[in-house]
């Protein structure tokens, strides 16, 4: 790594749009009624992305959480990079704060959960005859996903409770508008809160609302998709990360199944060409393939011949120019194209989302004299 990744944001052309602060009008009013339920709730899950796990945090929130029995479940694991995974559960135990990897889409991994916030809750089941779990985070960290697992599991081990009911999962970040209560066991009655997703009135820094951005947490069009890409590149580049490509050439995902319907927010089908007549799925996976190798071709070999310095801004904004001039020839986007700019950054976009350029953790794990949770 040549460059501290806190830097990047400092940069003029990582800088130039300015802070970033997306807080609509229903935002606001969400995050009064979630104030007014946290103080009956006897157990919060903090749901934060597993790629930013601190980023992902809400800090308008934190005071009032930080006093109460709390779960802080980084969802996504499974786009997050293990190797640095368990270092950030290290961090979050020298706090004491109890933090478990999930995939909300995985019953096996949610019933870890359960599990955990039933023992978390252990010492006042037997003299609360209701209690109340509450679920929170910044906008599309999963939270409703969770929820709908959580109903899943719930339904099957508790037959007599009354129909449940689904959360809402929406395509954009911030869709879910209201609280609603769900049943999910009796003697004694566990409730989950279900809560749409609030960010602060106003991002601390840039870098902390790029990577918001670049989770999917903040809206492209209130950042730009070329910004929060180029962004990406930036922290791709300064850790050498395109140079471990260099024998990324094979199909990495041949006899796996792509579930082009898996994560509502970024589908892959983004990535496919517009035809007639539709494709087999085998075919989609071989050409998602291809234009995963040629992508990390370009990114490996425009980064092995660059001769500048990588600390100097001028010399970084030139490769990442030379980059996207790579990533148009890899996408097959013609020159002439409207819009060809967007289009290529937004498939970049979509390939980093969706964990195809691999798994990514973007926040550094603090220093010793760093105490935030």
């Amino acid at each position: 790594m040549v460059k501290k990744g806190s830097l990047i944001g400092e940069m003029g052309f990582i800088q130039g749009g300015g802070n970033i602060n997306w807080f609509p009008g229903h935002m606001a009013a969400a995050t009064r009624a979630i104030r007014d339920r946290l103080k009956v709730s006897d157990l919060v899950i903090e749901v934060r992305d597993a790629r930013i796990p601190l980023s992902s945090a809400n800090e308008e929130l934190q005071p009032m959480v930080a006093g109460k029995r709390r779960v802080i479940a980084l969802n996504k694991k499974d786009l997050a990079n293990p190797n640095i995974m368990h270092k950030w559960i290290r961090y979050f135990d020298s706090f004491k704060q109890d933090c478990l990897p999930i995939n909300a889409h995985s019953k096996s991994s949610v019933k870890k959960l359960l599990d955990l916030v039933e023992y978390k809750l252990k010492e006042i089941i037997s003299r609360e005859p209701t209690l109340l779990v509450m679920v929170v985070g910044v906008p599309n960290v999963g939270k409703s996903a969770l929820i709908n697992s959580i109903h899943q599991i719930a339904s099957a081990r508790f037959p007599v409770q009354e129909k449940k009911k689904r959360a809402t999962v929406g395509p954009l970040p911030g869709v879910t508008q209201d609280i609603a209560g769900f049943k999910i066991a009796h003697q004694p009655s566990i409730y989950v809160l279900d809560t749409p997703g609030v960010l602060v009135p106003s991002i601390p820094d840039v870098e902390t609302g790029l990577k918001l951005a670049a989770a999917g947490s903040v809206k492209d069009s209130v950042v730009g998709e070329e910004r929060i890409a180029q962004y990406l590149l930036a922290v791709l580049n300064t850790r050498g990360t395109p140079l471990h490509w260099r024998h990324s050439t094979d199909r990495e995902t041949e006899g796996r199944h792509l579930d082009f319907d898996d994560k509502p927010d970024y589908n892959l089908k983004d990535l496919l060409r517009k035809r007639k007549r539709p494709p087999t799925n085998k075919s989609d996976v071989h050409y998602i393939e291809d234009i995963v190798t040629n992508v990390k071709g370009a990114l490996y070999g425009t980064l092995a011949e660059f001769n500048g310095i990588l600390e100097d801004e001028g010399d970084l904004g030139n490769l990442i120019e030379q980059q996207f001039e790579a990533l148009q020839k890899a996408l097959k986007i013609p020159h002439k194209a409207s819009e060809a700019r967007t289009i290529i950054w937004k498939k970049f976009l979509t390939l980093f989302r969706t964990g195809k350029l691999g798994p990514f953790i973007l926040d550094d794990v603090p220093v010793a004299n760093e105490s935030t949770v």
